[in-house]
């Protein structure tokens, strides 16, 4: 039945990697944070050394252009992300009158790429002016690294995107269908033949697991694989912390199928619970840049102990217990599910 459904197999597999691909595309290898144009009229030792600097950091895709306004413009239609002007004469110290200042045009709206490129020149600049006039370092900024690990924000999204596509392919698949079957009286003839209600859940039940395996498999993947995500911890622990995830959310799903008499409210329903745990469970940005009164509540949630587990796992090579609370949360989360489906859902109608 489930993959007689073809349109619902793919999406349900399709899905999750749209995403894998939009945000690899954006965050994964030999990505920038956008392109600059650099006008370079002085044509300088400094002016070069400044250039070089931009493109050596592969911060930026770098461009060359002659024409201010063409560059602006670009800016203004959000094709370019800065210009960079160097004034003639910028950096020739035989000519008193020459121009100390390099110009940064930028669009406000882009402010990650604005802060950064305001942040390099001037850090250029500064170092510049450090040792034009032979100035002695007094204060240093040491670095310390916890780990030696390279991690970006693709490694972290990644877990969010496994966690993301099993719960909404559990979530919605299970209250969905089984609401539709309900709906036209599939379960209801089920309990008219020999075949044991439980092994038909359980049938439902271990189909979609399958399917959820071959998510993971794609994801990871396509994750590390195309897009250089990173995974540092045992991989078949990564397994099982997904699997786990994924009964708890067809454990969900069928909570919700229980509460519900029709497909379009089972739709609504798992929609409603799916679309608040992807942007506050840590799915996209770490849940404890929220205010504390909201950390305090979505730190509950059902995703959420998952991707931190899971997160545990495969960035940090930790073990899944290093905290028990979350691993406790997952449980009490599966029991409690458990316990209402057992106790609502039902194949037939009293």
């Amino acid at each position: 039945m489930l993959v007689r459904n073809k349109q619902s197999l793919f999406w349900a597999l399709a899905f999750p990697l749209i995403f894998t691909c939009i945000f690899g595309f954006f965050f994964g290898k030999n990505t920038t944070l956008g392109s600059v144009t650099v006008i370079d009229q002085a044509n300088t030792d400094l002016s070069k050394g400044l250039v070089t600097a931009l493109s050596d950091s592969k911060l930026f895709t770098i461009n060359k252009e002659s024409d201010i306004n063409q560059a602006k413009d670009a800016v203004k239609k959000s094709s370019l992300s800065g210009v960079v002007v160097i004034p003639e004469n910028f950096g020739d110290f035989t000519k008193p009158e020459a121009p100390k200042n390099v110009t940064v045009i930028y669009d406000p709206g882009n402010s990650q790429v604005a802060a950064t490129l305001l942040s390099f020149v001037d850090k250029f600049l500064t170092a510049t002016n450090f040792k034009m006039q032979n100035a002695q370092t007094i204060f240093t900024l040491v670095e310390e690294k916890i780990n030696t690990r390279e991690l970006t924000y693709y490694d972290f999204v990644l877990a969010g995107i496994l966690g993301l596509a099993l719960m909404n392919s559990s979530i919605i698949g299970i209250s969905v269908a089984m609401s539709k079957y309900r709906e036209d009286q599939i379960l209801k003839r089920i309990t008219t033949t020999p075949l044991a209600g439980w092994k038909f859940i359980l049938a439902e039940l271990f189909s979609r697991l399958i399917v959820n395996f071959v998510q993971i498999n794609l994801i990871l993947l396509l994750g590390v694989y195309v897009f250089d995500g990173h995974i540092y911890g045992n991989i078949f622990i990564i397994y099982l912390l997904a699997m786990m995830g994924a009964i708890l959310f067809q454990l969900i799903g069928f909570v919700i199928s229980s509460l519900v008499k029709t497909t379009d409210a089972a739709q609504g329903m798992a929609t409603a619970v799916t679309i608040p745990m992807m942007f506050l469970s840590g799915v996209f940005f770490p849940i404890d840049q929220l205010p504390k009164w909201l950390y305090g509540i979505v730190q509950y949630l059902p995703l959420a102990p998952l991707l931190r587990m899971i997160r545990a796992v495969a960035l940090d090579n930790l073990s899944p217990l290093e905290n028990p609370k979350n691993f406790i949360l997952v449980v009490c989360w599966i029991v409690g599910c458990l316990i209402v489906s057992s106790w609502k859902f039902r194949l037939a109608d009293e």
